[in-house]
């Protein structure tokens, strides 16, 4: 089957056709890193990595870019005279990259800052320039700006007319020819840090927010690159003015836009201008980080996710499921039973992913290879178990579900929870050893009471946590 991506620009599913099938070429908006991430974040980033690692098994090889603003007016504005706007932005920056590495999310190929780039950004702006399509203001206050009406594409990707755009407000509107003109350059201002500014042929300023993610995506895969992707808050006005900027220049640019949907809090937007988010790094202090992976994945990348209590009780209880599977499979199977090859996916699992990413379903066919494998190994057919345990462990591996690197609720809890209830078992099973019946059903009745259900076998017992 073909991969079917969702087209933001075209509005609907085309199939993927990569401009070179032997390296893919990938473009996410990171963090703004003026404050630490919030799970809305995270759930973005996972979002992608679970596209980077399905085209990665379609395809072999995925160069990945995801940058970090590093310079804009919300960084500058959470600066302080003991906390520089530069040393906030790296220790923010840190604290994304903890949230990501936490739930498995795998590290770009490149992650440039846009501090680094700044050349390239006035590369652009200068071209724009001699083209017509943006201009210096008249003022002397060092801005320039894109001249919307000078491009006509321009709103072709949220499929806007720009009589009908509110007025951009990136910039001090001082010097635009027109109020929907977006700042590609920002004058020096008197009462902002003047480390955060460079030469440039218009004055000293830094760059707008739209000119650095095109200039990164250029300098780091090209003028034409397969996907960009980013949140559904992007598409307006940063992606919008992203593609005209660069599409401007004379690059081709993105050649499919994909999107994902948001977390949401009473059906409203996390966000941190709203003060209604869940901090990432609390969300991980609380949960197992394959629950929360789990919890972020199971709604489909597009959907908004409404996130609660009883999402995380889901998730767990879920993950738990195919998790005792697999101790079940690895104690009862000989030993034996390796797989000299790759297993081969079950077709249905390539399907739902090869449908936009269709997680719901791709995760729809983990428990029902789950539940045939249960059965087998009631029936005590090892082969059909074997089977359904290594299809189950192929198909957590491309959704990026390490369940031997993964805590049950963490490390230490895991560790300590183990160590109470092996010691309950052995306690358990010197009672039966001594024939005190009464004291080892005691035993087994406070063992159940707390949620765990004991197996005995003739490898001798194992616990689990009912789910």
């Amino acid at each position: 089957m073909t991969l079917r991506l969702y087209d933001t620009r075209a509005q609907q599913l085309r199939d993927f056709v990569p401009l070179d099938p032997e390296n893919i070429t990938m473009y996410v908006c990171g963090p703004t890193v003026q404050s630490g991430p919030h799970i809305g974040h995270v759930r973005a980033a996972l979002s992608f990595d679970l596209l980077r690692r399905w085209l990665t098994h379609r395809y072999g090889r995925v160069t990945f870019v995801r940058n970090v603003t590093d310079i804009d007016d919300k960084v500058l504005a959470n600066a302080t005279d003991v906390e520089p706007w530069w040393a906030l932005a790296y220790r923010m920056e840190q604290e994304f990259t903890a949230a990501y590495a936490g739930v498995g999310i795998l590290p770009p190929t490149y992650e440039p800052r846009a501090t680094a780039s700044v050349p390239q950004m006035q590369e652009i702006i200068a071209t724009l320039i001699e083209r017509g399509h943006a201009y210096p203001a008249p003022d002397g206050s060092g801005d320039v700006y894109f001249d919307v009406r000078s491009w006509s594409e321009y709103g072709s990707l949220t499929n806007q007319s720009v009589d009908a755009m509110e007025a951009a407000e990136d910039a001090d509107p001082r010097g635009k020819r027109n109020p929907q003109d977006f700042a590609l350059w920002k004058g020096a201002k008197r009462d902002e840090q003047a480390d955060a500014t460079w030469q440039s042929p218009w004055g000293a300023g830094r760059p707008g927010w739209h000119i650095e993610c095109s200039a990164m995506s250029k300098r780091y895969l090209g003028p034409d690159f397969d996907i960009h992707g980013g949140g559904l808050d992007l598409r307006f006005p940063h992606h919008e003015n992203e593609l005209a900027q660069s599409t401007a220049a004379g690059d081709g640019f993105a050649r499919y836009w994909v999107h994902n949907g948001l977390v949401t809090v009473g059906g409203q937007k996390m966000s941190k201008s709203l003060g209604n988010f869940t901090l990432a790094s609390d969300v991980l202090d609380e949960h197992d980080p394959l629950v929360i992976r789990y919890a972020l994945a199971a709604a489909h990348y597009r959907s908004s996710l409404d996130l609660t209590e009883s999402s995380w009780a889901e998730a767990e209880a879920a993950l738990g499921r195919i998790r005792t599977f697999v101790e079940r499979a690895e104690r009862t199977l000989p030993k034996t039973f390796g797989w000299a090859e790759p297993t081969p996916l079950p077709d249905a699992f390539g399907t739902a992913m090869d449908d936009d990413l269709g997680i719901p379903q791709a995760l729809g066919v983990v428990h029902e290879t789950v539940r045939a494998g249960n059965a087998a190994l009631d029936a005590g057919d090892t082969d059909a178990a074997a089977t359904a345990r290594h299809e189950v462990l192929a198909m957590l591996d491309v959704l990026g579900f390490d369940l031997v690197g993964g805590a049950q609720g963490g490390d230490a809890t895991a560790s300590a929870l183990d160590e109470l209830v092996q010691t309950m078992i052995t306690q358990r099973a010197q009672a039966r050893a001594d024939k005190d019946w009464a004291a080892a059903d005691r035993i087994r009745d406070a063992i159940a009471a707390a949620g765990i259900t004991l197996e005995d076998s003739p490898a001798g017992t194992h616990w689990s946590i009912d789910g």
